[in-house]
């Protein structure tokens, strides 16, 4: 199939999604994942109505900057080194892996010095799969307190990668449990923080990722096809 036929295949799963899940007029923001795809097909995808790509690694993430530009927004959505910050700071819209005290300190103070605050969500390894990166659920408030001592950090909501499966029903309790997880920060009203977006559901999950509240879907196969690695 063709990017153009993925995509329109995507936003009709999406609006079933939602209408199954009582949230018709609901919009879930959808974020192109762009690892190893090159900038031919990302600029097809991007006049197909692509508005945001997610990169995964740094040196990636800055390359295609270079030659795509400011037409879209940029997520950071994979591991983030702490040396690699300053790099892209100010050019990410958001950064979806913030899991570490570390990391805050250092977005912090590289936002501070570009004079902008950086919008962030909080990375949590709900299945607390050994291999994934993110918090356990019991810590992410502890967490939040802390980040919510950094002035140029502001935390936007949550985000999960649940365990690869071909049973997708095995996992839903991990989107119940985010989505549990984010209601119970909302009603803590802290301030300079919002819930206001839940980053879950990926190309093999994301139909059920939005029954069980996901406003933000991340996909790389599911536009662009299998990826040669």
């Amino acid at each position: 199939m063709s990017i153009k036929d993925n995509l329109l295949a995507i936003e009709e799963n999406i609006e079933k999604a939602l209408i199954k899940s009582g949230r018709k007029d609901d919009k879930v923001e959808l974020i192109a994942v762009t690892k190893t795809i090159d900038v031919d097909r990302i600029q097809e995808a991007i006049n197909l109505g692509i508005t945001n790509i997610g990169e995964n690694r740094v040196q990636e993430l800055e390359k295609k900057i270079e030659v795509i530009g400011g037409k879209v927004d940029y997520h950071m959505i994979g591991h983030l080194q702490t040396n690699k910050v300053k790099y892209i700071v100010p050019k990410v819209k958001m950064i979806h892996s913030l899991d570490r005290l570390s990391l805050a300190k250092e977005l912090n103070k590289r936002a501070n010095m570009n004079s902008l605050t950086i919008n962030a969500l909080i990375e949590v390894n709900v299945a607390e799969e050994e291999s994934k990166f993110g918090l356990k659920i019991q810590e992410v408030v502890p967490f939040i307190e802390e980040v919510l001592k950094f002035k140029n950090i502001r935390v936007k909501g949550l985000m999960t990668i649940a365990p690869y499966t071909e049973n997708v029903e095995s996992i839903r309790y991990v989107f119940k449990e985010l989505y549990k997880l984010k209601e119970d920060i909302s009603r803590r009203n802290y301030e300079n923080l919002s819930m206001d977006y839940l980053s879950m559901g990926m190309t093999n999950d994301y139909e059920v990722a939005i029954e069980e509240g996901s406003n933000m879907i991340r996909i790389g196969t599911g536009i662009f096809g299998t990826r040669n690695y």
